[in-house]
């Protein structure tokens, strides 16, 4: 369908080239055989490396049609000789080929290895890491409770030093309650007083007015002229006693002589 062929492409369904069935006739060798070994994802496509494979097969090829035949003992000689500079020919490409392979796996080696080295380096940063930040806390917190005890020994010389002589002193109450920053009025913590633990200890927790069904309870309990507020007008003040002002005083003669 239409949407098949927008998914999937023609390439990432595509198999292996077809190769047909072939006949090679009789006394003839052609030298597409001499390729044989190679398939496809196997040496196809040829690349560099299938190149001088190819190369050398023609040059092999060429040399033996070149080797002088075997029919007198001069020709024999020649022959061996031009077949040991062959091999020296063969062992010496085989020994670089060799010499390839272990150049390449060496520096695979070296890639691994500076790879491994990477991550233990990385490894052993977050090792360091993590031992100094624990250091670091465990430095902090002995600090802290040095710190902690230093204030208590000095506060524990303090009093010592304010009653040196060692002497019995009775409390003074009236002193307590004149100081308003005394043990009366603001305990420490550190003697075993917290002030804020009992807070809703003095907390109105009451039924009537904290409910609903309460506050009606009470609202019927109550009598009903308790309901009614009545309010009478503030009588002015008598203005013949005590200090009177000078325009009082005006007024209070205009009046008598207007009687």
């Amino acid at each position: 369908t239409l949407g098949t062929q927008t998914d999937y492409r023609d390439g990432e369904a595509q198999t292996d080239p077809y190769s047909p069935e072939y006949i090679v006739r009789s006394g003839s060798v052609p030298e597409i055989l001499t390729l044989a070994t190679l398939t496809w994802g196997r040496g196809l496509p040829a690349g560099q490396a299938e190149m001088e494979i190819i190369d050398r097969i023609r040059e092999k090829c060429a040399w033996e049609a070149a080797l002088p035949p075997m029919d007198s003992p001069s020709n024999i000689k020649k022959r061996l000789k031009m077949m040991e500079a062959m091999e020296r020919k063969e062992w010496a490409y085989r020994e670089e080929e060799i010499d390839k392979l272990q150049r390449v796996q060496m520096e695979v080696f070296k890639k691994l290895l500076q790879r491994r080295e990477e991550k233990q380096n990385e490894l052993d940063a977050m090792r360091l890491c993590n031992q100094r930040q624990k250091l670091q806390k465990a430095k902090e917190e002995k600090i802290r409770k040095i710190q902690r005890d230093c204030a208590l020994m000095l506060r524990k010389l303090i009093a010592k030093r304010k009653n040196y002589m060692e002497k019995l002193e009775r409390r003074d109450i009236i002193k307590e309650y004149n100081d308003f920053s005394s043990q009366t009025y603001a305990p420490l913590s550190r003697i075993g007083f917290f002030p804020d633990n009992n807070s809703n200890y003095y907390a109105v927790k009451n039924f009537y007015l904290n409910t609903f069904a309460g506050l009606c309870e009470l609202e019927e309990s109550v009598q009903h002229y308790v309901c009614q507020l009545k309010s009478k007008a503030p009588k002015p003040k008598s203005t013949t006693t005590g200090f009177i002002k000078r325009s009082g005083r005006l007024e209070a003669v205009l009046a008598q002589v207007h009687k």
